[in-house]
């Protein structure tokens, strides 16, 4: 099977947002495909610079959620 990939779907699988099945065959085209190898790498490199975000909210963010939700939580009667 000589299947075509795109960017799109290589980006995909880098980031894991591919299925299991889609997974395992892009993984053996890029095996036995020279070109889909070089593509991927190129990609995967890029990828790997890109800072990471991370999210983890301030004290005062939490705090204002949390007295938010207490304002306007539903008394049980």
């Amino acid at each position: 099977m000589n299947q075509e990939f795109t960017q799109n779907q290589l980006i995909r699988f880098i980031y894991q947002e591919t299925s299991t099945v889609e997974s395992m065959v892009i993984n053996e085209a890029i095996q036995e495909d020279i070109h889909l190898r070089r593509n991927h790498k190129r990609l995967y490199e890029g990828y790997k610079q890109m800072p990471k975000a991370t999210f983890s909210p301030s004290d005062a963010a939490i705090q204002n959620i949390l007295r938010y939700s207490k304002e306007t939580a539903v008394q049980a009667h």
